[in-house]
């Protein structure tokens, strides 16, 4: 008897899937930003516009600032907070605990730690009992003010306002230490991001006092991430799953093990799904989306071939190779675009498309020029693409 191999994967079916689960397609678009988050798994927030841009690309409706801003600071459905790579992302709430307890905790660790030796360093007075006396100042200032942003933190602390310098007589670079101890206390789950002082583009958000986690065994939670992401993103690469955690290859495999997995083969090689989950995707009519600089679809895998060629990585990457705003079709980066400041959205396609991808895109930039009006979009990493689109 003649055992049947690992399942074919093909390119084309991976594209199927990924425009179907991560809804890069009219049909399959979401009516809350929770439905967003939980097919995503976490939504890239290093910029703050990515979060809402990611989820106007994929709600039905035109507007996504209300239904996020009652997800984020209302009903807190939504959490903002450090995760994998030590990345800033919006995570849905039930997996918040998980990320914490599989990544972020290690993480807050050694930020700690390397803020105490930064500090030390630079001045040998601020040890770990003046660092620990001024968290406490942090948390009690937030108790009985409420949400407030680092400025008002700041105000009110004065030792905040001080700043650490480095390479001290050489190229001295002054760093603030209200960021450090502020980011070292939300990498820790003391204390949390809230509604920012602007409007929703602007990362200058209020810190408030954070309700603890759950216990979760962080083995288990790392398992837990894994099936996440599988469910959302498989198949993949050991190395997707390494470089999407941040975690070693040694942590990725013993996760792995814990599941129930099939491996398949990927036309870059093997690859892994859920079991159950691993019969390829029919293919789909091709349809348009415009994800925004740094989207978790397209920052989501390490191995990117399969939707992504090579030719245009120049043009839609910085030089630390963070991805700026995306043109997709049918499940592949075929351009960019760029907002500039009187408000005209600018496209480019990288390679030939069909008359109806032209059609789609003129929908869906209208669909997008209502929903921000005034609003005004400025990448915090401009990839070439984008300046040439901006200056011509």
């Amino acid at each position: 008897m003649t055992l049947a191999g690992p399942v074919p994967f093909d390119d084309a079916s991976r594209r199927a899937r990924l425009v179907r689960r991560h809804r890069l397609a009219p049909p399959f678009r979401a009516e809350t930003p929770e439905e967003i988050a939980a097919s995503l798994v976490a939504i890239h927030s290093t910029d703050p516009a990515t979060v809402f841009l990611s989820v106007g690309a994929r709600l039905r409706g035109n507007d996504p600032v209300p239904d996020l801003e009652r997800a984020l600071y209302t009903d807190r459905t939504l959490i903002r907070m450090h995760g994998m790579r030590r990345t800033i992302f919006v995570f849905p709430e039930h997996l918040a605990a998980v990320v914490h307890a599989s990544t972020t905790a290690s993480n807050a660790m050694k930020l700690r730690a390397e803020l105490a030796r930064d500090m030390q360093a630079f001045n040998p007075e601020w040890d770990i009992a003046w660092l620990d006396a001024l968290e406490a100042k942090v948390i009690s200032y937030l108790q009985e003010s409420g949400p407030a942003a680092g400025t008002a933190i700041s105000t009110a602390i004065p030792e905040l306002r001080q700043s650490l310098v480095y390479n001290a007589g050489r190229r001295e670079v002054k760093q603030g230490l209200a960021s450090r101890v502020l980011r070292s206390l939300g990498n820790e789950n003391r204390i949390v991001r809230g509604k920012p002082a602007g409007s929703w583009i602007s990362g200058q958000y209020r810190w408030s006092v954070a309700e603890p986690h759950p216990e979760i065994d962080p083995a288990g939670a790392k398992c837990e991430l894994i099936r996440h992401w599988l469910a959302a993103y498989g198949p993949g690469s050991l190395e997707d799953m390494k470089w999407w955690t941040g975690w070693s290859l040694r942590d990725v495999r013993t996760a792995l093990a814990q599941l129930d997995t099939v491996e398949v083969t990927l036309e870059t090689g093997p690859g892994y799904v859920l079991r159950g989950d691993d019969t390829p995707d029919e293919p789909l009519p091709p349809a348009i989306a415009l994800l925004p600089a740094l989207d978790s679809t397209s920052m989501g895998y390490r191995q990117r071939d399969w939707y992504l060629s090579p030719d245009h990585i120049p043009a839609l990457f910085d030089y630390s190779g963070n991805i700026g705003p995306t043109i997709w079709w049918g499940g592949r980066i075929v351009g960019g675009w760029a907002q500039r400041k009187d408000g005209e959205i600018v496209t480019e396609f990288l390679e030939a498309v069909p008359p109806e991808a032209h059609e789609q895109l003129a929908v869906e930039i209208s669909r997008m020029r209502e929903w921000l009006g005034p609003v005004r979009i400025t990448p915090r990493f401009p990839t070439p693409i984008d300046k040439r689109l901006v200056a011509t």
